[in-house]
């Protein structure tokens, strides 16, 4: 490749390419059977569906290393049941790499929520975050009696996440799992401010369960 495509030798690129060798050097030291296990592939517990935000490194404030979290992160970690990119990822993580958990993680002073809480134009963003604006639309008797911005931040960001939640529970591969291996779904918000997690509590009783495992349970045909 010529220089113009690669960047000059000691530019950005050679200067991250040093910053890696010194981490990879520090694992090594630390960990010498992580780069060996992690060539044989990966078998992470968890699936952590999250925000794009560059303030929510998941592996890290979770206290975990590379192979641990398999991902999926959009702009304010909407889940939508017809999304091919974030249904590929589930597929894949609940179907082939078998994970225990699905984390649906928001977060405090989302750009996306907030976003989906002003009325400006954002062109292509508008239509992603057409069903954040419908969950405004649907509490705004709620949220129009909160004063402070970051609450109803906090709380449309809560409703996301239940919705989120609901999507998954309606996705027939994370039904299977569910019912044949007891894959658990939950949903955590990252504060940024003081870099705590807060569980958002979901609950189903029985006779929603029931319609809901009526409604999206399938099975191959005969």
């Amino acid at each position: 490749m010529s220089e113009q495509q690669t960047g000059p030798k000691g530019g950005f690129a050679h200067t991250l390419a040093s910053r890696v060798e010194e981490w990879s050097s520090s694992m090594e030291q630390s960990d010498p059977d992580f780069f060996p296990k992690s060539a044989k592939g990966q078998s992470p517990k968890i699936l952590w569906i999250g925000c794009a935000d560059s303030r929510i490194p998941e592996s890290t404030i979770l206290g975990l290393k590379p192979g641990e979290v398999f991902v999926h992160r959009n702009i304010a970690n909407i889940i939508q049941p017809t999304d091919i990119n974030s249904l590929s990822v589930i597929e894949f993580a609940v179907a082939h790499l078998k994970v225990e958990h699905i984390l649906v993680c928001g977060h405090t002073s989302c750009g996306g929520v907030n976003a989906a809480l002003a009325n400006n134009r954002l062109g292509l963003l508008d239509v992603w975050l057409q069903p954040m604006r419908q969950l405004r639309m649907d509490h705004t008797d709620e949220l129009e009696k909160m004063d402070n911005q970051s609450e109803k931040t906090h709380r449309l960001s809560q409703y996301n996440i239940l919705r989120g939640l609901e999507v998954l529970r309606m996705n027939p591969t994370v039904i299977d799992a569910m019912t044949e291996r007891n894959l658990q779904l939950h949903g955590v918000i990252y504060h940024v401010e003081n870099g705590k997690l807060e569980v958002v509590e979901s609950t189903e009783d029985e006779h929603r369960l029931k319609k809901r495992l009526a409604a999206f349970t399938t099975k191959q045909a005969a």
